[in-house]
This record gives C-alpha cells, sequence and structure tokens, in this order.
C-alpha cells in the first residue's frame, strides 16, 4: 500500500508528510503563504472548502500546507489538524478530508527561504491552553520577531519552531489569559509586533482576520450561504463558490460568530505600504486586491514598458505566467502582434528531481521549451516580470535565440531590485542582486539581450489606479518600517 494512504488525521498532530525532491537552482521570488479561514454557521464540515481554497492558493506556496478544524459545539479543545511537506494534492486526500469534522478551520501554504524548509514549520500551528485550543495561519514577515521571542523565552516560553508565526500565537495566547474576549488578545498582540501580517485565527467559538496596519500583505472575505471565509486572495473565494464581501482594511480586526461580522478599526491609520509586487508578480491574475484587478496591473505595466520603451521589433512575447498579461498590454500599446513563443510544462512544481547534467538539462528547459516556429527569423520582444540574480533571463534569452530569434529585446514590468526585502518577499541581500551592482546596459550584456527596460519607479502607482500607498522597498531602499538590524530571514519566517 502507498505510504501516503498509511496516513490518518490525528488530534492535534501532523497527518502526513510529502519529502520534496532535491530543489532545482531557481532565480524566481517566493511569497512567503497562503491563508484560508472558513467558519460555517449551520454547522457543515468545512475541511473540504478549505482544502478548495488552499488549491487556488497554491501558487502563494508550494513547500507546505496543512488544515487545521475543529466543532464550535464541543468542547474547547477538539481540534483536528493535517499539514506536512508537498503540494495541497499530495498532502491531502478524500479520506483525510472526510475524517476531518469541524465547522470551523484554517489553512495554510507556505513558502520559505533557504534554510527554513522543514517539517516543524509548517503552518497552521494549534495551541492548547488554558482558554481551549488556538489555530493560527499567518502571511508575511515580523521585523522584531527574533526580539520578541528572545524576550518570551527569558519568560520560560518553549518554542517549537523556527518561524515567526509561533511568536504571534504565543502573544495571543498570553494576551488571551488578561482579557475577556479573543479578538481583544488579537489587537493586544498586534500592538507588540512589528513588520507584515495577515493573521487567520480560530478560537473555540470564533474565526478571526488581522492585517497589519500597512496592509502589505493582503485580506479578504467571502460569503456563501450561512458560512464564512478569510483568504489571501479573491480567486480562492471564487474557487469555493463564495461571494466576495469586501478586503479587511490595513490595521482591521474583524470577527466572524454566530452573529455574523464585527470590525475593531481602531489600529487602522490610512498610512498604507501595500506590496507593489503582488500586482506584478505573486497574486493571481484573476485576483482582486483592495479594489484593483491584478490582470488590469499587468497590463497596464505592459502599456507603460512599450511608452517608455519602445524597440522595432515582429512580435511580442510573455516569459509564463506572470510575464504574459504584460506582453499583452505591450502589444496593445505598440501594435506589435503579441504571439506565444513558450510551451510550459504544467506538471513540474517544487518537487521533481533536479537535473545531474545543468548545462543541457537545466531546470528553466525542463519547465519551458521556446516554439522555433513562432520566433524563428523575428525580432523578439520579451516580457519577464523581474531579474533577481540574471541567470535564469540569460538562459531563457539564449534558449530564444537558438531557436531562431535575430533578436531579444527584454522588457521587465517591474524596477530593478536592489534591496532586500523583509515584509515577506524572498528578494535576496543586495550583493546577490544583479542590478545592485550593474548598469542597464552591462545586465542586458550578461544577459545576451539586444537591448534591456526596465518599468519606471515613478510609474509604479499607475499599476494600481493611481493609488497611493504601496512598498517598493526592494526597488528604492525606502522601507515603511525600519528593516530588523539582524537579518534573520530564513530562521524566522512566515
Amino acid at each position: 500500500m502507498n505510504k501516503h494512504k498509511q496516513a490518518k488525521v490525528q488530534q492535534g498532530k501532523p497527518c502526513r508528510e510529502v519529502c520534496l525532491a532535491e530543489e532545482p537552482e531557481e532565480e524566481k521570488l517566493g511569497e512567503e503563504c497562503g491563508v484560508f479561514g472558513m467558519y460555517d454557521l449551520d454547522g457543515g464540515n468545512v475541511a473540504s472548502s478549505i482544502y478548495y481554497g488552499l488549491f487556488a492558493l497554491q501558487h502563494r506556496g508550494q513547500e507546505s500546507c496543512g488544515i487545521a478544524v475543529s466543532r464550535t459545539d464541543g468542547a474547547l479543545r477538539n481540534s483536528q489538524m493535517c499539514k506536512g511537506m508537498g503540494l495541497v494534492n499530495e498532502v491531502f486526500d478524500a479520506e483525510h478530508l472526510d475524517q476531518m469534522a469541524g465547522d470551523i478551520g484554517v489553512g495554510h501554504v507556505r513558502y520559505s527561504t533557504a534554510g527554513a524548509s522543514i517539517a516543524e514549520n509548517t503552518q497552521p500551528l494549534v495551541l492548547n491552553y488554558i482558554k481551549g485550543t488556538l489555530m493560527v495561519a499567518h502571511n508575511g514577515n515580523l521585523v522584531n520577531a527574533l526580539d520578541l521571542r528572545r524576550q518570551l523565552e527569558l519568560n520560560g516560553a518553549i518554542f517549537h519552531t523556527t518561524i515567526d508565526s509561533e511568536v504571534i500565537a504565543y502573544l495571543i495566547a498570553r494576551e488571551r489569559l488578561h482579557v475577556g474576549r479573543a479578538e481583544e488578545a488579537v489587537k493586544c498582540a498586534m500592538k507588540q509586533i512589528s513588520g507584515a501580517y495577515s493573521l487567520v485565527v480560530a478560537s473555540p467559538r470564533k474565526l478571526i482576520g488581522a492585517r497589519d496596519p500597512f496592509g502589505f500583505r493582503p485580506l479578504c472575505i467571502g460569503k456563501r450561504d450561512r458560512a464564512y471565509f478569510l483568504s489571501s486572495e479573491s480567486c480562492a473565494l471564487d474557487a469555493v463558490g463564495a461571494e466576495f464581501v469586501r478586503d479587511v482594511e490595513p490595521g482591521e480586526i474583524v470577527m466572524i460568530d454566530a452573529e455574523g461580522i464585527h470590525s475593531d478599526r481602531s489600529m487602522v491609520t490610512g498610512q498604507h505600504a501595500k506590496c507593489i509586487f503582488e500586482y506584478i508578480y505573486f497574486a493571481r491574475p484573476d485576483s482582486y486586491l483592495d479594489g484593483v484587478c491584478v490582470h488590469s496591473s499587468r497590463l497596464m505595466a505592459g502599456r507603460i514598458l512599450a511608452q517608455d520603451h519602445p524597440v522595432d521589433a515582429d512580435i511580442v512575447v510573455g516569459v509564463p505566467e506572470s510575464g504574459n498579461a504584460a506582453a499583452m498590454g505591450y502589444s496593445m500599446e505598440s501594435g506589435i502582434p503579441y504571439g506565444t513563443a513558450f510551451v510550459k510544462n504544467s506538471y513540474v512544481g517544487r518537487t521533481f528531481i533536479k537535473p545531474k547534467q545543468s548545462a543541457r538539462e537545466s531546470s528553466v528547459r525542463i519547465k519551458l521549451n521556446a516554439l522555433r516556429e513562432v520566433v524563428r527569423g523575428k525580432r523578439v520582444v520579451m516580457i519577464d516580470d523581474s531579474i533577481v540574480r540574471g541567470t535564469t533571463s540569460a538562459r531563457i534569452v539564449n534558449m530564444i535565440k537558438d531557436a531562431g530569434a535575430t533578436e531579444v529585446h527584454v522588457r521587465i514590468s517591474s524596477p530593478p531590485f536592489r534591496h532586500p526585502c523583509y515584509f515577506g518577499t524572498d528578494v535576496p541581500s543586495s550583493d546577490q542582486l544583479i542590478a545592485y551592482q550593474h548598469s542597464e546596459e552591462e545586465i542586458a550584456a550578461m544577459i545576451g539581450a539586444d537591448s534591456l527596460g526596465y518599468l519606471s519607479e515613478q510609474r509604479l502607482a499607475e499599476l494600481i489606479g493611481g493609488n497611493c500607498g504601496y512598498c517598493h522597498a526592494c526597488f528604492s531602499g525606502n522601507y515603511p518600517i525600519a528593516p530588523p538590524k539582524e537579518d534573520i530571514r530564513g530562521d524566522f519566517d512566515s
């Protein structure tokens, strides 16, 4: 019998672990995770819906996932949890979901930075304490996680993970001993933590969502009949047949109980720093974030690139997936025909075996292949969302030229990365970023492009309709919150 089929749902313990194969060398960015929560006021089981919600959020994290549920009409400690390393459809099956009885629950998909991809760091976190069970899922990164962890340890706290999400969970549980309601404990915890966080928390009788005052990471509310949802993106609400209600405001705490939705806006400041890269790359194109259609943002990025970096060419192509919409925008603005130049292997995730002969069997060639008939003898404009270290871009440019393109003009739908991110995006330190050390002309030569053009920092706001209040620190170095004195990413992340 397959060892995966032997796993059983356990009370408050992981049910299954899927070992990741050796990971290919990759320079694409990773977003820390996605969160999803559900409370069915009619008492129906929520595990299956949370599963489909996580499936829709799989793009936000492919290293681990988990679901925790409980019954609001049962004992204070009646949680069931299933989580493990791997993709959603690898960790769960119908048998596991059928065993998970609960009308309230939270789910999580995770991507970690280097050094923290271990089973102990999977989420959700489930704490059994004097007030019952606390189930916590977190998206983002705290900048004061290390200081808080040290303070808690000096007061007797024992940690089982290396993620800052456990710091948040511990703070909520501790504060709950001194206040009358779980949402008040969440607020007390929020006053102590600093950085990026979208939280979905389930207490024995309530589902709570919270977003940091800057709104770095997205969070929205959905409803289906008498069931309520909290999700990182609206596309997951569509997946479960729920109606989008609204976004959670930055700094807002929403509480869902048997009487419906309640809100606490006392920590709302209006000083927003929403991650602009959610619109450029992370979010699914069919999602709406804070009222803005992600697909429209990427079309606009392409239009801006065509205006600021025109070139004589025969075809515009996008690097799948996030480069496709920007390529369409460039085509519409420039009048150059849009084409599909790449075939993407849909079955390659983060779990395939790394090739031993990297020269001819690189991970890029396994994931992408160029259509020779589309690019042969043509001047190509190639649109991608970013250049990090430059190695992947060089391989893709070389792939198109090997397929017969006479020229390859690279256009990037974001500004150059020059600074690390401490708020939940896996942008490495500056010395690993090609744009920090080289000019655009030098980068073009290094990746083999005939020309290179980036989206201008000054035009970023146009991607979200001119709305102010977005974070661009990875491009500009202007951080909305002072970064930590120690770079603890990979050791204490979500």
